[in-house]
């Protein structure tokens, strides 16, 4: 799957402006044209309702997507930079260029968006990605293992499904980039991983996040919010409060 995707990316499948373009166009129009399906996997799998998986998830792909078409061309532009006296003579600038292979390693509590927005990301900066859904949420699993390459070819953008022996099968080997999320024990076997070939890495991992209120709350608001946002997906979202601090 690796060498396979490698290829697509050294072909330069993914690289021009209009290629990107293109790639989001349509998983734009699979978060359309699924989206009944895309609800009853995140119904079948999470018990979320039509609405929450439409705020929590596809809404916020679909806006992803919107500003990296936005703002696509102005990213791939070369930035001119200051410069010292040695480079009198010289342009000097920076311009982003492709990883090459990214792997995407997914969770299960948000498994559209969280596996979607990574995506988007890949994309929009000319890489090829290979996507490790959650096995935990069977049926978006599923669902993104036979719908979405309908929309993005199999071969820049494979969808591997499987647990364990799979993840670990895909982390020997070499790819260009590693984005998990997840929790810190796995993301320190990730990490381990990735240093075995010098890989860079993202690892966004969960953690205990705290409230802060002070004097000057409205009790009655702040209790309201609170319990509104712990409540939301059932706590399962890395940035929600878990204890309290006040003044």
């Amino acid at each position: 799957i690796v060498t396979g995707t490698r290829a697509s990316f050294k072909a330069g499948k993914v690289r021009s402006y209009e290629q990107r373009i293109e790639f989001l166009l349509r998983l734009d129009r699979f978060l359309v044209e699924e989206e009944d399906n895309l609800h009853a996997a995140l119904y079948t799998d999470l018990h979320k309702s039509p609405a929450e998986a439409q705020v929590c998830e596809l809404a916020l792909c679909r806006s992803e997507i919107a500003l990296a078409i936005r703002n696509l061309r102005s990213w791939m532009e070369l930035k001119l930079v200051p410069k010292s006296i040695i480079f009198t003579l010289d342009t000097v600038g920076v311009q982003a260029q492709p990883y090459g292979v990214v792997l995407l390693l997914c969770p299960w509590n948000y498994p559209i968006y969280l596996t979607l927005m990574p995506l988007i990301g890949a994309i929009a900066a000319g890489n090829c990605a290979i996507v490790k859904p959650s096995e935990v949420a069977v049926a978006c699993e599923k669902l993104l293992k036979t719908r979405l390459n309908h929309y993005l070819p199999e071969d820049c953008f494979p969808v591997v499904c499987g647990g364990i022996p799979e993840t670990t099968a895909l982390l020997r080997q070499r790819v260009d980039y590693i984005f998990y999320t997840g929790c810190t024990m796995v993301g320190r076997i990730v990490m381990r991983a990735a240093a075995e070939h010098i890989t860079p890495l993202t690892l966004e991992l969960g953690g205990k996040c705290p409230t802060f209120i002070d004097e000057s709350a409205d009790m009655t608001v702040a209790a309201n919010r609170l319990i509104g946002n712990k409540c939301l997906n059932a706590g399962q979202t890395c940035v929600a409060h878990d204890y309290i601090l006040c003044t």
